[in-house]
């Protein structure tokens, strides 16, 4: 048996209930988390607070992953084929700093990575790729109604017509790379 390669992510791709619901499904991905990072205010924000759009936090989720059974790129390439990452703080109908497509790399080998996906990737999209990449910082767990959402209220509406599409896609994109 081959010991495990435990390695995190941290991403902010819009609500983090539909990035959570995507990495979910990964093989290789051990947890995911709920949360928010790259906020400019002290102490523990609040979702009600990050909502604000006053606190700087982008909602995110931090995942752990196996990196012997999934790479960081693969992990990457995921999160930027299940999101939109043209459009400027914002995903669909939720706006604001706090919705912004951010990479947060834990080291200089997941920044270079995130820089060479970024570059790859955007031939494949009309706009200009606006995914922010910066250095990892405190991660504040959400609150425990915002964890595993999805699957908890999956005939919800905002569920049922948001992330529902999202998982489809990463289905048909990804197959192999699913659980």
């Amino acid at each position: 048996m081959t010991s495990k390669n435990l390695q995190i992510a941290t991403l902010g791709g819009g609500c983090f209930w539909c990035t959570e619901a995507v990495f979910q499904e990964v093989k290789g991905v051990e947890n995911v988390v709920s949360g928010y990072s790259g906020g400019n205010v002290p102490g523990k924000p609040t979702y009600r607070e990050v909502c604000s759009g006053l606190t700087g936090h982008a909602e995110v989720i931090q995942i752990t992953f196996d990196a012997n059974v999934i790479s960081y790129e693969d992990i990457l390439v995921i999160f930027m084929t299940t999101h939109d990452p043209t459009t400027l703080n914002q995903q669909g109908a939720d706006r604001g700093t706090q919705y912004r497509s951010v990479i947060f790399y834990h080291n200089n080998i997941q920044k270079e990575t995130a820089e060479t996906v970024l570059k790859e990737l955007a031939a494949y999209y009309e706009n200009p790729i606006v995914t922010e990449i910066s250095e990892a910082v405190i991660f504040y767990d959400a609150e425990k109604e915002h964890q595993d959402y999805y699957r908890n209220h999956q005939s919800q509406g905002y569920c049922s017509f948001v992330i529902t599409p999202k998982l489809m896609k990463l289905r048909k994109l990804h197959a192999d790379k699913l659980k």
